[in-house]
């Protein structure tokens, strides 16, 4: 997120409008659903992240307990308990 002066972007009879309700500090504009990406969209992390729960879920189902998978992956046994469970709930 960057700062930028409106006065630098925005006409000024909107400014004087925006002023009645703020003045003197700092706005955030959001962007429009439409423009909003899903988190780690941008970075690739969220594909990476997919990726790694794939693999653990087929590892399960291959019959690797979930107490092996949390030492293999540095998660908790709740997590992993997470990933194959919600997994198994979206697909029914």
């Amino acid at each position: 997120m960057t700062y930028i002066n409106a006065q630098s972007i925005l006409p000024k009879q909107l400014i004087n409008e925006i002023q009645k309700y703020v003045q003197g500090e700092t706005l955030y504009i959001p962007k429009h659903e439409n423009d909003h990406q899903k988190w780690g969209a941008s970075s690739g992390n969220r594909r990476r992240l997919d990726l790694r729960n794939a693999t653990i879920r087929d590892s399960y189902t291959k019959g690797t307990c979930m107490e092996d998978l949390a030492q293999e992956y540095y998660l908790s046994v709740e997590t992993i308990k997470k990933i194959v469970y919600s997994y198994h709930k979206n697909k029914c």
